[in-house]
């Protein structure tokens, strides 16, 4: 089936017709399939509110679900939505007549955020965690109106694995973004379906179908993130020893309580002699000669 493209959804068309391109296309569509089918994402008949930031991996997010749309395998109704934040110099006419050219069905919003985290972040911090704050709550807000039940992020492998080690180096816990959540309120899903894509196959498929990507450097607050810092570590790790990462990512999803330090999440305190997790039997193979 991936090689028949004449009746294929627009935002689709026009893929390279080699074996590496087509091989990249049915890895993402399977490893999105994985993690819907993993986290029970789906509700049949239910609306998503999929955001689109005009970066490669909002592209390929949107592409990939559009895919599973069209393949009969994912049965929910999909609403593109971009939230035009005011930023200076967004080109705000680039993704209205994507959308448009696509025959996606979308919602364009304007929400002049990015004034209110100038008018309070003092000069020289980062924007960036006000600056998602603010557009989560009009992404809530938008779903609510058009009654969608979830929200769906574009935040891949790469992103949940950094984000796990800026909460272990200066968060002080293990935690990082789930690949689904209801918010605070409670009335709306989060859902991630790149959770098991490699950031470098958003980059390869988004640059591949020649999506008109929008830089996310337009505020100039990305210099000196503590997320750039630690993809640096990752990326050394990984140019070391490759695949490193995926191995790591692995681990997110073999946790053991009994052998980590949280009384909340395991009962020390009960732990009596003879009991099955009394030895220490279960603790897992160390890794030798690594960094």
């Amino acid at each position: 089936m991936f090689d028949e493209t004449d009746d294929l959804p627009p935002i689709l068309r026009g893929a390279p017709d080699t074996t590496e391109f087509k091989k990249l296309r049915k890895r993402l569509v399977r490893e999105v399939r994985e993690a819907i089918e993993t986290y029970g994402m789906v509700e049949r008949g239910a609306r998503w509110l999929v955001c689109l930031s005009g970066g490669k991996d909002s592209y390929t997010l949107l592409a990939v679900l559009t895919e599973l749309q069209w393949r009969g395998l994912l049965p929910v109704d999909l609403l593109a939505c971009n939230l035009d934040q005011g930023q200076p110099g967004f080109p705000a006419t680039v993704l209205p007549e994507f959308l448009t050219r696509m025959q996606i069905p979308h919602r364009i919003e304007y929400a002049d955020t990015y004034s209110i985290v100038v008018d309070k972040i003092p000069q020289g911090r980062t924007y960036c965690s006000l600056c998602s704050r603010l557009r989560r709550g009009n992404l809530y807000r938008i779903a609510r109106e058009e009654g969608c039940s979830a929200v769906v992020l574009g935040h891949h492998r790469d992103d949940i694995l950094e984000t796990f080690f800026m909460n272990l180096f200066h968060g002080g816990r293990l935690a990082t973004m789930p690949p689904k959540l209801v918010n605070e309120d409670g009335d709306l899903f989060v859902y991630r379906p790149l959770a098991f894509v490699a950031e470098a196959d958003c980059e390869r498929f988004a640059r591949d179908m020649d999506y008109p990507i929008i830089p996310c450097d337009l505020c100039g607050s990305q210099e000196g993130l503590q997320r750039q810092q630690v993809k640096q570590i990752l990326d050394g790790w990984e140019a070391r020893n490759p695949g490193r990462r995926q191995v790591m990512f692995r681990s997110l999803m073999n946790t053991r309580p009994s052998h980590l330090l949280d009384p909340g999440l395991f009962d020390f305190a009960g732990l009596q002699l003879g009991s099955p997790m009394a030895g220490d039997r279960e603790n897992p193979p160390q890794l030798r000669g690594e960094d």
